[in-house]
């Protein structure tokens, strides 16, 4: 069975949200896109919801959690190369996002991470797929 992903994630400004990620080449689904929230797609199996917080609290029990105080995940998205993880993490900064964490330079792996308008935090991750054990 093959299965999809949809991410879930509130935001305080969907047009902005939108302009900072549409800046960093994700589209978004028309189909699943209101005033409240857009399908920002990262690839045919994987969507990341992003809803404003009124909307998202339709949705949960209990509060949003507080990104400037705690991190409720890490989603990490890959990279086809160094020079691209260094790029998208560097024009997300360069958007409004923030640095986090360390730069992780394992070789055969490399990565960097950010965090978005809305403090949740990106990785993004190249792995050298010859080094990847069969």
């Amino acid at each position: 069975m093959s299965r999809m992903l949809f991410v879930n994630l509130p935001i305080k400004n969907l047009d902005a949200t939108k302009q900072f990620f549409g800046g960093l080449g994700f589209e978004f689904n028309a189909t699943f896109s209101d005033d409240s929230c857009t399908a920002m797609v990262i690839n045919e199996s994987t969507s990341v919801m992003l809803l404003v917080e009124s909307r998202f609290k339709d949705f949960i029990e209990g509060g949003i959690c507080d990104t400037s105080k705690a991190v409720e995940a890490l989603l990490c998205i890959s990279a086809d190369s160094r020079e691209e993880v260094d790029s998208l993490v560097d024009q997300a900064i360069a958007s409004g996002g923030s640095a986090w964490g360390k730069l992780q330079d394992e070789g055969f792996m490399y990565g960097r991470a950010f965090r978005d308008l809305d403090g949740h935090v990106w990785e993004v991750m190249w792995m050298d797929p010859a080094a990847v054990p069969a």
